[in-house]
């Protein structure tokens, strides 16, 4: 774990580059990737800690748990190593020094400065060395990040101060108690080997709740992911208590992560889609775990932060293949955020005024960049689906996804690519995308999902365009946004997935290509309401697949100019 600075420039090969660019990425450019979010690490560990040198705090100053740190990798230089480099520990590097800029909020910022000598405890315990640290409880809980949480029975409620000794990979922690004395525990948390099996009520110890893990066979032995649910920095914003997966939840997410990394195993190139599962540093299930998931596809939610490389905050879903699709998807948004750790990609002015088809509100260029290398990864899964799919029905579903996110991105591509705000090496990055995606346009899908998803795409579009856009104003610049936008489901992207068999309602009608009927229906629909913008969106597109003629090309271009009569 150097700390000193090294003077050597941080070059990426071409080669590498281009693999990125391409949406893709060996993994040789992954592991540059880490390479280049460990130095970023490292500095901005040592700003973080140039600044807490000045502050006051009960525990034990900063440079004290700096010298258990280093102690500790000098003993054991992986597991210490891997301990900063985890992504709950960048997530609590940022939200530290947002702390100390004033931009965030959280508990006593002692109490938050001293995850360090939380880490420092779990660095010994992993290196078996000695170490005396005074560490912040949180009611009795002190983390430690990649072992588990360990807790005082009887502490004082509140963040308070407590006495950790290690030795040899036991850790005695004291503190005060609730009747004014004192409370003492000892434990040997790094003696069981990950991934650790889930404990059951009966031998569950209250002093000591084991990090769970996600197991991944390898031909090199077996992985063990964290299912991150204990550390405070697990999420992407601040701090959140401990939310102990109780066991069945924990199986479920291991049957669904083993049938996941089997959909992600076929073999193949090193193109968008696919990615080595292992490369997953930690995932953080979202929500309460009585909570049922969706139904599939539906992922509820799925997130990633660029302070938490390789980390994915996921809603756990239903079935193998949507947890599959969202792995990929996160793992891009990884990728991405760490090159642009490296590059400046674009001059962005954070303005939320352009389309991204993924999103029901206007995005900015970096978020409209994340989209498209996401679902650039995202249609590459399903163009692996679809050359596996072991009947017409798995390769309908499969064309139609990769159909709808190739001409989706390629539309978003487009647009970074006419901004002209593209740094050389972001031009170099989306014309890559670009590449990739126009080799992929010329590959066949099946006709009827290839239909549904050009009808998919163009139906989010207009509606995207009747919520958000307003007709022009005199000397108005560009689109002028509807002052009474709000958010809207998407629940059409998912309905024309599958072909209907006994289409009803007047989108399903649209999906089984009968335009016609689908327009009578939207009509029906639009005769209460007539700028109902689901309907009316619906409306349009279905009258510009029967009249595919320079009027209707007007109507998708600029739906919002339009004030249609629904009679037909």
């Amino acid at each position: 774990m150097p700390s000193e600075p090294r003077h050597a420039p941080f070059r990426m090969p071409e080669r590498l580059f281009a693999e990125l660019a391409a949406g893709g990425g060996s993994a040789e450019a992954v592991a540059f990737l880490e390479r280049a979010e460990r130095a970023r690490r490292l500095l901005l560990l040592r700003t973080l800690l140039d600044r807490l040198g000045t502050l006051h705090t009960p525990l034990s100053p900063a440079a004290e748990a700096w010298d258990v740190l280093k102690e500790a990798a000098a003993a054991a230089p992986g597991p210490v190593d891997r301990l900063l480099l985890a992504p709950a520990t960048g997530g609590w590097l940022a939200h530290a020094l947002r702390r100390l800029h004033g931009t965030a909020s959280g508990p006593p910022l002692w109490a938050e400065a001293g995850h360090l000598c939380a880490l420092a405890v779990a660095a010994s315990l992993h290196a078996g060395t000695r170490a005396d640290l005074k560490v912040p409880l949180t009611d009795g809980g002190l983390p430690l990040p990649g072992l588990g949480l360990a807790r005082l029975s009887g502490a004082e409620d509140g963040v308070t101060v407590a006495h950790a000794r290690t030795s040899g990979g036991e850790l005695t922690l004291s503190g005060p108690g609730r009747d004014g004395g004192t409370v003492t525990v000892t434990i040997r948390p790094a003696t069981q080997p990950l991934p650790r099996p889930a404990p059951t009520a009966s031998d569950a110890n209250p002093a000591w709740t084991p990090l769970r893990t996600l197991a991944h066979p390898t031909p090199a032995g077996t992985v063990a992911i964290p299912l991150e649910d204990l550390d405070p920095y697990r999420d992407l914003d601040d701090p959140l208590p401990p939310a102990p997966l109780d066991a069945d939840e924990a199986e479920a997410w291991q049957r669904l992560f083993e049938e996941a990394v089997g959909l992600l195993a076929a073999p193949g190139g090193e193109g968008p889609g696919r990615f080595d599962p292992g490369a997953i540093r930690a995932v953080v299930p979202w929500g309460r775990t009585s909570t049922q998931p969706p139904a599939p596809p539906t992922v509820l939610v799925s997130a990633t932060s660029g302070d938490s490389f390789a980390a994915m905050v996921i809603a756990r879903p239903s079935c193998p293949l949507a947890l599959a699709e969202t792995l990929v998807h996160e793992f891009q948004h990884s990728k991405l955020a760490a090159l642009l750790h490296l590059f400046p990609l674009l001059d962005d002015d954070r303005e939320e005024r352009y389309y991204a088809p993924w999103r029901p509100d206007p995005r900015h260029l970096t978020g409209l960049l994340h989209g498209a290398y996401a679902f650039t990864g995202v249609a590459g899964f399903w163009r692996d689906r679809m050359a596996v799919a072991g009947d017409d029905e798995a390769a309908d579903t499969a064309g139609y996804h990769f159909a709808l996110r190739r001409l989706q991105s390629r539309l978003v591509v487009r647009t970074l690519l006419v901004e002209g705000r593209l740094t050389p090496q972001g031009r170099a990055l989306v014309s890559g995308l670009a590449r990739t995606l126009d080799g992929w346009l010329r590959e066949p899908v099946p006709y009827a999902a290839l239909t549904r998803a050009r009808t998919a795409a163009a139906l989010h579009r207009t509606e995207w365009r009747l919520r958000n856009v307003a007709p022009p104003s005199a000397g108005s610049a560009g689109p002028r946004f509807r002052p009474d936008r709000t958010s809207w489901p998407d629940v059409r992207t998912h309905a024309f997935a599958a072909r209907s068999v006994a289409p009803d309602t007047a989108d399903e009608r649209l999906a089984a290509g009968d335009a016609a009927a689908a327009l009578a229906g939207y009509a029906d629909e639009l005769a209460d309401d007539p700028a109902e913008p689901h309907a009316l969106a619906g409306w349009i597109v279905a009258r510009a697949v029967l009249d595919p003629g320079r009027t209707t090309r007007r109507m998708l271009a600029r739906p919002e100019l339009l004030q249609p009569l629904p009679s037909g």
